[in-house]
């Protein structure tokens, strides 16, 4: 048998030499693999944040600073002019254990060769970890509700109360109805991750439709008040007085009506028909207008048979403020002309004692 040559022996020496090399390289990795495979890999972000080379302690933590810490400010709501605050712990999950198990998967995935080229030429394993979550729905709905709660009203119509011959008007107020659903969706749009790390301060104003009143402080315009036991007419712009006049109501036998009345009739320069009452029987049948008309040139009738704010003659003007009528109201002439002209048919009167 002929003794290997001299070439063959180098080779099987070179050979021999090389997988000595790659083994220990090989053995090497191995134990390097194992000794970082606790570190994130080189090239991992999460939103942006660099975890390369960190810890899972490490990782974590800025993850939390990250992800977490924005995702959980607490968002303002605001709706029928007032605030809430609103805690998102109570509704969102952020799972951090999973984000921080992505951070770790490049490597895990990575083939070994592929491990061996990052370990030894120190190349990236890149990846950026998107943030895990999830929002409660029922939670925000519930939240939504509770709000609503304290929002949710019917309008109410303003109102107009005699007080001590004046008006007292109560405001109007406006209904408002919140729409729960689509403040459900916004809110829950409002804790995603995209704005949460986007807005630092977060607002959502709640959809509100509002409902007028019916009658508001507006409504109420020109209106009188006849004062029986003061013997005065007062004259109102909603609760504003305007103008008050003196007048003589009914005497004790013929009393003016009390109540709430409306003007129903505005005469000028009109006759006088007798109604042939007690009073009136030694009286023409009728008068026409002049200065010995009974009612003067000027009558504001209410809707209430015969009864009038009217002027009076000559002659009657000392009657003025005291109770003198047969159920009219009298007036001078001077201010009942400048009463007429201030009101309209369908004003409400109010005669009390």
């Amino acid at each position: 048998m002929k003794a290997p040559s001299t070439s063959i022996r180098v080779l099987f020496v070179v050979a021999a030499t090389l997988m000595l090399v790659l083994s220990g390289t090989l053995a090497w990795a191995a134990v390097s693999d194992y000794q970082v495979r606790g570190l994130v890999p080189k090239g991992v972000t999460v939103v942006g944040q660099n975890l390369s080379g960190m810890t899972e302690g490490q990782a974590r933590s800025a993850i939390l600073h990250a992800v977490s810490a924005p995702m959980l400010r607490p968002v303002t709501v605001t709706g029928d002019k007032r605030s809430w605050i609103l805690n998102p712990a109570i509704m969102v999950h952020v799972n951090v254990d999973e984000m921080l198990n992505e951070a770790y998967m490049p490597r895990r995935t990575a083939t070994f060769v592929t491990r061996l080229s990052h370990q030894i030429q120190d190349e990236p394993l890149p990846a950026d970890i998107k943030p895990s979550y999830s929002v409660d729905a029922s939670a925000v709905a519930a939240w939504v509700a509770q709000v609503s709660d304290e929002i949710d009203h019917k309008p109410k119509d303003a109102e107009r109360k005699i007080v001590k011959y004046t008006f007292k008007i109560t405001p109007s107020v406006w209904g408002a109805t919140v729409d729960q659903q689509a403040s459900t969706q916004q809110i829950i749009a409002a804790l995603s991750a995209d704005n949460a790390l986007a807005n630092p301060s977060r607002v959502v104003t709640l959809p509100i439709a509002v409902a007028k009143p019916h009658v508001v402080e507006s409504s109420f315009k020109t209106a009188i008040i006849v004062s029986l036991d003061r013997c005065k007419i007062y004259l109102f712009n909603g609760a504003k007085l305007i103008k008050k006049y003196s007048c003589a109501p009914g005497r004790a036998a013929y009393p003016t009506p009390t109540g709430d009345f409306k003007i129903d009739t505005k005469l000028a320069n009109s006759s006088w028909y007798n109604p042939h009452a007690g009073w009136s029987a030694g009286m023409p049948d009728v008068i026409g207008p002049g200065p010995s008309n009974p009612m003067g040139v000027r009558k504001i009738g209410i809707n209430y048979p015969g009864v009038f704010m009217h002027g009076v003659p000559p002659g009657e003007y000392g009657t003025i403020g005291t109770h003198a009528s047969h159920g009219c109201m009298r007036m001078l002439p001077s201010q009942v002309l400048d009463l007429y002209g201030r009101v309209k048919v369908g004003d409400p009167v109010f005669i009390r004692d």
